[in-house]
């Protein structure tokens, strides 16, 4: 659990910046869990989400959203976290230390997936 004077970073990516259809929710280190993503169809409070795991070999590991959605949408959000797994995994570990330069040069170094 964070506290008063703990700091957090984080950002909702769209579709232009992941290449990925939906909300891609990134932060560092947060809560007692493992670095992971959650996907979004749309911001806003209380929307349902899932969890991809940071790492070589992501893998959701949490969701509310209905299997429909997850079962469409995971393999691209998996697919992009493997794509960035090191920046993503540094931005975890190290982010709430970095300047807004640094935070704004990460996020432009992100790599979107290919469009298909």
């Amino acid at each position: 659990m964070l506290g008063n004077d703990d700091l957090m970073e984080f950002m909702n990516l769209t579709s232009l910046r992941t290449g990925v259809s939906g909300i891609v929710f990134i932060s560092t280190a947060m809560g007692p869990h493992g670095p992971r993503v959650k996907y979004f169809v749309k911001t806003g409070k209380g929307q349902p989400s899932f969890s991809v795991s940071i790492a070589a070999e992501p893998k959701v590991v949490a969701s509310s959203l209905p299997d429909r959605i997850t079962d469409k949408m995971a393999p691209a959000v998996v697919a992009w976290v493997k794509l960035n797994h090191a920046a993503l995994t540094k931005f975890w570990n190290d982010g709430e230390t970095w300047t807004d330069v640094e935070v704004d040069a990460f996020r432009d170094r992100l790599k979107p997936l290919p469009a298909a």
